[in-house]
Order: structure tokens, then C-alpha cells, then sequence
């Protein structure tokens, strides 16, 4: 029936849309982050370079 087509395409559009919410936030809360000590400080070794043309 082609007066139920519409309402097909907003179930596929709302399915895709929770799927890639879903996964967004999966991903963004399933990735470990190191917990920064205060008594462990990192120096970052910063390089220069002077170019001389």
C-alpha cells in the first residue's frame, strides 16, 4: 500500500538515528583513560628547531 510508505521511512530513519546514538555512545564511554596522578609529573621534552634559510 502506497499510503504506508511514510511511515515506513520515519521507522527506518528513528531506527538509524537510536543505532548511531547508541554506538556514539558506546564508543565514547567504553574507552579508558588513565587516571592522572598528582605525585607522578610527566616533563614533555620540547625540541626546537631554528631554521636558517
Amino acid at each position: 500500500m502506497p499510503q504506508m510508505m511514510p511511515m515506513s521511512w520515519s521507522i527506518l530513519f528513528t531506527m538509524f538515528s537510536m543505532t548511531l546514538v547508541v554506538f556514539a555512545a558506546t564508543n565514547y564511554y567504553t574507552s579508558i583513560q588513565k587516571a592522572s596522578n598528582a605525585t607522578t609529573s610527566t616533563t614533555l621534552i620540547k625540541k626546537s628547531m631554528n631554521w636558517k634559510w
